[in-house]
């Protein structure tokens, strides 16, 4: 009998429909399982352990709450399961999986984030195929790491690296991998590989690790007419500027210094505050704004994802204070963060 440690943190999976409002409920978090008994032939061959560390919508996530999850979930004795789901809200999804990727290294077991895209009484809800992906998954596969089972609406069901999942697409409950290059697809009982997992880097044992997260990084989105100077830095260790598709932002002067990210990354650097962007692929060639960028300073974190970014710079400013380790843990590629160009 496979011995699951089953984390329950609230999230539409765990939530009902009162009133035209939905929001989390004691009763609605183990509905989960009584479905699972009646639509899961092989639910016997399970046992659970509950554990519920916290109780929100995801939207209402902050890092102390992944802080609070993975303390709470290696206090367990892990030795004991073959496995760990757990339970999560689809808002800040992606998020949750980069840093449980980043921060869950040493745990050698298959853990996987299991969602909904419409609470559990909904009859369109995902919910139930995904955890019983998850549960396949670790009946079948037994991989360590972390992995995202989601089918979206009308589309086979997908098994997405941890650190590779994007934000749900705008307007839509559907999720992709970044370059649309989910990990595995699961259809008819079976699993079937469709991208290569890299091989994280093992430096990981030299960097000793805790998790704790900074509260000091500042993520910057670009728009058209973003005014660097509404921004105050008071509070602020670093910045994590995102980009363009094709790895740029504004660093014309033409409407006024305070559209310019150059002029704000010189600013940062008056402040001492480090300025990193993403996401960006490495390439033989780039733009004439990127380069002006690396030239003022900025460090650019080629080749990961905006969430697999923030989430590494926090563990990294939440554990180290030296400037180039901080660069140096960034770069190393740890849970396969960094996506293989070909």
């Amino acid at each position: 009998m496979k011995q699951i440690l089953l984390v329950l943190t609230g999230g539409t999976i765990g939530s009902t429909v009162s009133d035209g409002i939905i929001n989390i409920n004691n009763v609605s978090q183990f509905k989960l399982i009584k479905l699972l008994k009646q639509h899961y032939a092989k639910y016997q061959e399970f046992e659970f352990h509950l554990i519920q560390p916290v109780e929100l919508l995801s939207e209402n996530l902050v890092p102390n709450v992944w802080e609070t999850i993975v303390n709470t979930i290696t206090a367990q004795k892990l030795s004991q399961y073959d496995g760990i789901i757990i339970t999560h809200g689809t808002d800040t999804l992606s998020y949750t999986a980069s840093a449980l990727s980043f921060s869950m290294l040493h745990v050698h077991l298959p853990i996987l984030l299991v969602s909904s895209d419409y609470p559990l009484d909904d009859t369109k809800a995902n919910g139930l195929r995904n955890f019983i992906c998850a549960l396949e998954f670790i009946r079948q596969i037994k991989e360590a790491g972390v992995f995202v089972p989601y089918q979206n609406q009308q589309q086979k069901m997908h098994v997405h690296w941890g650190t590779h999942l994007a934000t749900c697409l705008p307007l839509s409950s559907d999720f992709i991998s970044i370059q649309f290059k989910s990990y595995m697809q699961f259809e008819n009982n079976e699993f079937s590989k469709l991208n290569h997992r890299s091989i994280p880097n093992k430096q990981i044992i030299d960097w000793s690790i805790k998790t704790q997260f900074s509260r000091r990084v500042l993520m910057v989105r670009p728009y058209p007419g973003l005014n660097y100077q509404h921004f105050d830095l008071s509070q602020v260790d670093a910045v994590l500027h995102d980009l363009y598709h094709s790895g740029t932002a504004s660093v014309s002067t033409q409407w006024g210094d305070h559209y310019s990210l150059t002029t704000f990354i010189k600013r940062c650097n008056t402040l001492n505050i480090k300025t990193f962007l993403a996401p960006s692929i490495k390439s033989a060639n780039a733009y004439q704004s990127t380069q002006v960028l690396i030239q003022q300073g900025a460090h650019i974190i080629w080749n990961m994802s905006i969430e697999a970014a923030y989430t590494k710079l926090l563990l990294a400013y939440g554990n180290f204070a030296d400037e180039q380790t901080i660069v140096d843990f960034v770069d190393t590629n740890l849970a396969g963060e960094t996506i293989e160009i070909h």
